[in-house]
């Protein structure tokens, strides 16, 4: 086995917020070594300001969220994912957790676009780079979902919704005081997007699985089609179409019976957080995240 396939062996092993930081720290070394060899073509992978570049250079509506100014900016935003991630990813799918990520970069290149060519003079800046509008909306997820769980900041248990209402502050003050106007007002709008989503999932509307599906549907225009054997067409139409089976119902009101636990479970959650589940309960809720 290479280097490479070893690579691959181990990365398959992580969940899915060490995976999202492994590859941000490969795409953001990648182009600090672009800067060196030849630093114009940075520019054209983050985000410019106004109208006109968003436009003639629409790939950097996703890429600027894959660069880092330095190894401490990445840091700073592997340790969002990573916290989060610890919170979201044991309920939720990891194509969730990226879908929302993904949503929040968005967000962020949509709010910076439209403040800077709408309102030049008061939202400063010339480009914006970093994920960090998705980590804001990974973040405001966790703690508008689990707004009564903890993490342990040093010597100190803080419940998750304080940590919202700090990084809500700060950011709205530094947009007040024209400090990092720009980027502020993306981590605002990734804040936002994390907000309503986990409001909509609390209601019972999985949104993310909705913005997932459209994803996977752009993703599968650019795959190659496959054409099936004659054989294996000709037994797919053998096919014989049956009623539902004493064994299907059951089946049925076991998978409702599972749901209602499931609920029951997050409710709990909702008003006592995450660590007033029992053990049986948060195997049983990690197992039901992974079907």
């Amino acid at each position: 086995m290479n280097v490479w396939d070893k690579f691959r062996a181990k990365f398959a092993t992580i969940d899915t917020s060490g995976q999202l930081i492994t590859v941000l720290f490969f795409t953001s070394f990648l182009s600090w070594l672009l800067i060196r060899i030849y630093s114009p073509a940075f520019g054209f992978l983050t985000l410019s300001n106004g109208f006109l570049p968003a436009l003639l250079e629409p790939w950097c509506w996703f890429t600027y969220g894959f660069l880092h100014l330095d190894i401490w900016h990445f840091i700073g935003n592997g340790l969002g994912i990573y916290i989060s991630g610890g919170f979201i990813l044991n309920i939720f799918k990891g194509r969730q957790f990226l879908t929302l990520f993904f949503l929040g970069v968005l967000a962020g290149a949509i709010s910076f676009v439209l403040a800077t060519g709408l309102l030049p003079d008061f939202f400063r800046g010339t480009s914006i780079l970093g994920a960090s509008a998705g980590v804001f909306a990974l973040i405001f997820f966790a703690c508008t979902y689990f707004p009564e769980s903890e993490y342990r900041l040093v010597f100190v248990n803080i419940k998750l919704k304080y940590f919202a209402y700090f990084f809500l502050t700060i950011n709205i003050v530094m947009v007040a005081v024209q400090e990092n106007t720009g980027g502020s007002l993306a981590h605002l709008a990734g804040a936002a997007v994390g907000y309503f989503a986990a409001v909509r999932m609390k209601e019972g509307d999985d949104i993310l699985e909705f913005f997932a599906r459209i994803g996977d549907f752009f993703l599968n225009l650019f795959k190659p089609t496959v054409k099936k054997p004659k054989s294996e067409r000709k037994a797919k139409m053998k096919t014989v179409y049956k009623g539902k089976t004493a064994s299907s119902k059951t089946a049925s009101k076991v998978k409702s019976t599972d749901q209602k636990k499931v609920d029951a479970i997050l409710d709990k959650i909702s008003a006592s957080g995450y660590e007033s589940l029992s053990k049986a309960e948060k195997d049983y809720l990690f197992k039901a995240g992974k079907d």
